[in-house]
């Protein structure tokens, strides 16, 4: 009896959501932000994408295109960053909303998180740099992502510069952001980009980087990140 009562508080204290992520991923990044701006706890549920773990045959279960991130809400699985995170803001409504009331606010934070999700994060991802290493050549994996991320930049500058505060659309963190910060962050690090020529861009993410929420999901936190990368 009272073994059945300790499982019960266990199950109780388990977090009903798990997030299947791999640490470095832009797009699982996103939604561990929205997570942790909702104060939503998550079982987190590492991918080792350098491994091929999306390609086995218990993850393309969840997702069959075989990518991060995957949201288990009870008998619901979700994928595609976009999705979750509608699904989120759905559901919880009143933990930190993602969207703005503003109508016209509302448009330009999806027309800035679109710029990103569809034509500067899919050109830059592990499949397309690998693909193009095998198909073309080695040497033209940077300078192809660079060329992409700088063109998409250029535009998010451009449409942002008449409506951000102290975030994308204003003095409040709404889904924007969420794309942002991922991108910009991963342009700096990994792809090394000059930033000079995006002001706006560089005062946004100055921004982000003192939010804990966004310091939270940041790729050298999570459980998966390597010593080499943490350090």
């Amino acid at each position: 009896m009272a073994s059945g009562s300790v499982d019960k508080k266990e199950s109780e204290l388990k977090p009903e959501l798990k997030l299947y992520s791999y640490w470095r991923s832009s797009c699982s990044f996103r939604v561990r932000i929205a997570l942790n701006l909702k104060g939503l706890k998550y079982e987190y549920k590492a991918v080792n994408l350098l491994k091929g773990e999306q390609f086995s045959p218990e993850f393309t279960k969840l997702n069959p295109i075989g990518y991060v991130p995957v949201l288990v809400d009870g008998d619901l699985v979700l994928s595609d960053s976009l999705a979750i995170l509608l699904y989120l803001e759905e559901k919880y409504p009143h933990h930190h909303p993602l969207l703005p009331q503003d109508l016209h606010k509302k448009s330009i934070n999806f027309q800035a998180a679109n710029i990103v999700s569809s034509s500067i994060q899919p050109l830059q991802n592990l499949a397309t740099l690998k693909y193009i290493e095998e198909k073309i050549s080695p040497d033209k994996q940077l300078a192809f992502a660079k060329h992409h991320i700088e063109k998409g930049f250029v535009a998010l500058e451009r449409l942002l510069k008449d409506y951000a505060g102290r975030f994308a659309t204003g003095d409040e963190v709404f889904l924007a952001d969420l794309f942002l910060a991922p991108q910009i962050r991963s342009a700096v690090e990994r792809f090394k980009m000059d930033m000079t020529q995006f002001p706006v861009l560089c005062r946004l993410n100055e921004a982000y980087n003192e939010i804990p929420a966004f310091q939270d999901a940041m790729p050298e936190k999570q459980p998966d990140t390597p010593l080499t990368s943490a350090s």
